[in-house]
């Protein structure tokens, strides 16, 4: 029953009494076991989840955010890390009091999850009908041709097509963006009252996040579900959410409803990782990227003499039959691709995955065949043997997109930086310290860093040791394959500097692979368009944003997340 308010005007207006919250977290603290002893890692962390709304948990790595999720869910990994304190109340049940065996039949069947990397959530060993209809089984007791029919219908609702089909292959058939549906409806299956979605857009393109995210409202107004979306990018932010908790440190240090946060927020934290955003546009009427360096009065001359340049480069996947096996088909990953690059200059190569960007990238440094001219620094390295290519490797040099796999675990990063000096054969023990020891303060690391190994750094900061071993051989030029696409946005912000004023300082060239336009516009002096293995648009940075001519490169741009939830591509 609603009460009465008199207002000024002489008007009544009932209230109406707030509805429940669907979800209710209280006071969670979470400690994690060290051999120093208990650390906190969640602190008093407050929030509550009404029904039919998106909550946004925002912050960068390490601020609490998966944690959060994960202690939601009952899923903290029992050796390291347990609930201290606190609450997390779904309607009458605590969540925190629960048994494993009780927890079971809350977990899918009133909170699900969708995980950020779906290659590793889903069993490669399972067909996709067989993991989706176990869950099926487990919590609504369907079996047999019904839990196939739901599942059907469930991947029908997800808009992957020829369903039927999708339900007898594996992980490894679908794309990324279809494993990431086929989680999105695993976890639906059940019509749970909270879907929880850990980062489930980082790794995709943005034609295809945008895809993610416009079947997610779909979804949750089809099936009524409360999402959790847990996100470091602040324009998925902008679009998806009601209301935005920002996290740093293991503690919400500012919430709110999403157009509070956006254009008025509170906190110097929030403030900064705003600020951080690249921005689509935000280099409209500039020739090249940013300056950043303060070592230098003048950025180094764009040199008219390409150090790279590259002539019909056509790559084909495929193997021949051989005895009892019928081989694959010929595939042109790449085809018919020319391009130049010269010293101080950014060519930005963007497309979606499966467009040929890093297989280009490869085959441009050597590391897979190729049919065509690739000329480095004067050398035309097309059919070189590997002996031959070794002088080649010291005028180019990759970043790739994972740190932690481009690094040996076992090897201490100053080992792993000094590496290729011992394999060229360059300056002796104390030489080499020594070089190590630069290399580090230049990409912004003490020098004590090198007897660290890369387990004990973060993202960002294994980043800076890829780039500081990249520049060992003081390289001409640098393939960077998505070399910050799973940061931070802060710290994909200090990485790009990073890179900028190495250019500058250096005259470095970089070949920057990126599926993130706004990145791309940052960056590139001049840019192409890939799409199906060839290159469909190219031109100078401003033509290329400013003036697109290909539909594919408008359609790429008008997909691009606005931070801003004025600007939403739907409501």
């Amino acid at each position: 029953m609603g009460g009465f308010l008199l207002l000024p005007e002489d008007r009544v207006r009932v209230i109406v009494p707030a509805a429940k919250p669907i979800l209710t977290v209280r006071d969670l603290c979470v400690d994690a076991r060290t051999p120093q002893g208990r650390r906190r890692v969640l602190d008093d962390i407050s929030f509550d989840l009404n029904a039919g709304e998106t909550l946004c948990i925002a912050g960068e790595s390490g601020s609490g955010k998966s944690v959060t999720s994960l202690s939601i869910m009952g899923l903290l990994p029992k050796a390291s890390l347990q609930v201290a304190s606190g609450s997390i109340r779904l309607g009458d049940k605590d969540l925190v009091a629960l048994s494993n065996r009780a927890m079971r039949s809350v977990r899918g069947g009133d909170v699900a999850m969708v995980f950020q990397e779906p290659m590793t959530s889903l069993n490669p060993v399972m067909s996709i009908g067989a993991q989706l209809t176990e869950a099926i089984r487990e919590h609504q007791g369907s079996e047999g041709g019904m839990a196939d029919a739901i599942a059907r219908r469930m991947l029908d609702a997800v808009h992957i097509t020829d369903p039927a089909r999708r339900l007898s292959q594996y992980p490894h058939e679908l794309s990324g963006g279809m494993r990431q549906r086929v989680m999105i409806a695993m976890a639906l299956s059940c019509r749970p009252k909270v879907l929880i979605a850990d980062e489930p857009t980082t790794a995709l393109d943005v034609t295809v996040q945008a895809q993610i995210l416009k079947l997610m409202r779909e979804l949750k107004q089809e099936f009524g579900a409360s999402i959790i979306l847990i996100t470091h990018d602040m324009g998925v932010v902008a679009e998806m959410a009601d209301r935005v908790a920002i996290m740093q440190n293991g503690r919400i240090v500012e919430q709110g409803e999403a157009l509070s946060i956006f254009e008025k927020p509170s906190q110097t934290y929030t403030q900064e990782l705003l600020a951080a955003v690249p921005r689509l546009g935000a280099h409209a009427g500039t020739e090249g990227p940013p300056r950043v360096s303060a070592e230098t009065d003048v950025a180094q001359p764009v040199s008219a003499s390409p150090i790279l340049h590259v002539r019909n480069l056509s790559v084909t996947y495929g193997s021949p039959a051989r005895w009892l096996f019928k081989g694959k088909p010929p595939l042109a990953a790449v085809d018919d691709v020319s391009f130049t690059l010269r010293p101080g200059e950014t060519l930005g190569l963007v497309g979606e995955s499966g467009s040929g960007k890093s297989t280009t990238g490869k085959a441009v440094l050597g590391l897979i065949p190729f049919t065509g001219n690739v000329v480095i620094d004067g050398r035309d390295i097309a059919g070189l043997p590997a002996r031959q290519m070794q002088p080649v490797r010291r005028s180019a040099q990759m970043i790739f997109q994972d740190p932690y796999a481009s690094l040996d675990p076992r090897m201490a990063v100053g080992a792993a930086i000094a590496e290729p000096l011992i394999i060229h054969g360059l300056g002796g023990r104390s030489e080499r310290d020594d070089r190590v020891a630069e290399l580090l303060r230049r990409v912004g690391l003490q020098p004590d860093a090198a007897t660290r190994y890369p387990h004990e750094f973060s993202g960002g900061q294994r980043q800076r040791v890829c780039i500081a071993r990249a520049l060992a051989l003081q390289p001409k030029l640098i393939v960077a394959d998505e070399s910050v696409a799973a940061l931070d946005v802060s710290v994909r912000a200090r990485v790009l500097d990073l890179m900028l004023e190495l250019q500058e300082t250096m005259g470095l060239a970089y070949l920057f692979i990126s599926h993130d336009m706004a990145v791309v516009e940052r960056m590139s002096h001049n840019v192409a368009v890939m799409r199906g293995g060839r290159i469909v648009e190219m031109g100078t940075r401003r033509a290329v944003f400013e003036n697109p001519q290909d539909d594919y490169t408008k359609a790429l741009m008008a997909a691009v997340p606005i931070p801003d939830p004025r600007a939403r591509h739907f409501a």
